[in-house]
């Protein structure tokens, strides 16, 4: 197979092995109907087949437009198509080309309903999904969806002789990128042959290229292409489907419980390096009522002889440091090592991860960075601070 690196234009000619002499009666034949194809192409809606001369200096010829293609874009294409088999394939019996909307193939032999699937040509963009900051695991799901709901739609043959087998198909990415992909084969060949001509080639561009920004694989038969924007002017009349949901929806984080900013700014530089960075105090908060508490927590600060401590039923509040206090280990297993996806907030003085202790119980953990101008006492003052506030979910 052969490999280009570059889809600006998909216009590879193929040339198959067998030749014939220069000015020969085949090479006189050949000529002749290339320079009128594009306007019996035009002429008949887009599609033309037929054969001129005598065996064995006899050619067979077939040429098509994708659907809806403008007439005179249409011409230019098949015009650009003929001119460029005459000069990349001087002397072939044989040779097919098949640019971004139209396709021209001719032989020394018939063709017509026949399947033909080599020589192919897969061709691929060389940037990599990854670089445009999709997930990649998303974007293969898409793809995969798409390339089979574009097979199905191109090789239903329920549409007329000219228009049949073709098929324009989008997707939309969760980063607000689009997947574009159109599928056409020879209005000749039979459905199934379609289904199986497609389906070839989407898994051999699979196998080489799989990760890159977009691609192609033509074949005598079949065509199939992808990318990332649109082209060929295929997918004007197409209606964009909305993106799909990101695998599993998460909750918006809550904000960090940090103390009042009045608090930080009377803390010295002193008591800043005084900041240990082993020391973790885990309170056990619902994620439901934090942003509650943090609300009740400044109205408490404002007064200055709230009282203490109010009488509660034993296990509902906490109400000393050292009972606050867990070992850095059995924080560490219940964070997941502090594993970023637990992260629910963060603050000036450190990061808050969501846990879950060894008994069930989940907490939030907050813990101090070593930048942090938090000091230890202050740290475990917020503590107290947030378990004095008697709530029963706290």
């Amino acid at each position: 197979s052969v490999f280009i690196v570059t889809l600006d234009s998909v216009s590879a000619q193929t040339c198959f092995s067998g030749f014939f002499k220069p000015n020969s009666t085949y090479d006189i034949n050949r000529r002749r109907i290339l320079s009128s194809l594009a306007s019996n192409v035009t002429s008949h809606n887009g599609f033309f087949n037929s054969s001129i001369g005598q065996d064995p200096k006899r050619i067979f010829i077939i040429a098509m437009c994708i659907p809806r293609t403008k007439p005179e874009t249409c011409s230019d294409c098949i015009k650009g198509a003929s001119d460029g088999l005459l000069r990349s394939c001087p002397n072939q019996t044989e040779a097919y080309v098949w640019p971004d909307c139209c396709m021209v193939r001719y032989s020394n032999v018939s063709f017509s309903g026949s399947l033909l699937m080599e020589p192919s040509l897969p061709l691929y963009n060389t940037g990599d999904i990854g670089d445009t900051g999709v997930n990649l695991t998303v974007f293969n799901r898409v793809y995969d969806e798409l390339m089979l709901r574009t097979i199905a739609a191109a090789s239903n043959g329920s549409s007329s002789f000219g228009q049949k087998y073709f098929a324009a198909e989008v997707a939309s990415l969760p980063n607000f990128q689009t997947v574009y992909a159109m599928m056409q084969c020879t209005p000749d060949v039979s459905s199934g042959d379609c289904e199986f001509c497609l389906k070839r080639s989407v898994g051999d561009y699979v196998s080489c290229c799989r990760g890159k920004q977009g691609g192609a694989v033509i074949r005598p038969s079949c065509f199939f292409r992808w990318d990332l924007y649109p082209y060929a002017g295929a997918f004007d009349n197409v209606t964009f489907p909305p993106p799909p949901r990101p695998p599993q929806a998460l909750p918006q984080p809550p904000l960090p419980l940090t103390p009042p900013v009045s608090d930080r700014a009377n803390k010295t530089g002193k008591d800043r390096k005084k900041n240990p960075t082993g020391i973790i105090v885990a309170i056990v908060v619902p994620a439901a009522v934090i942003l509650a508490l943090l609300v009740v927590g400044l109205l408490v600060c404002r007064r200055k002889k709230l009282q203490e401590t109010s009488e509660v039923q034993a296990g509902d509040e906490i109400t000393t440091a050292r009972s606050l206090q867990f070992s850095f280990k059995t924080i560490e297993a219940a964070t997941d090592k502090f594993s970023e996806s637990n992260m629910i907030g963060r603050g000036g003085f450190g990061e808050v991860y969501r846990g879950r202790l060894a008994s069930g119980t989940e907490v939030a953990v907050k813990r101090l960075s070593k930048t942090s101008g938090q000091g230890t006492e202050e740290f475990k003052n917020e503590a107290l601070l947030v378990t004095k506030l008697q709530h029963r979910n706290l």
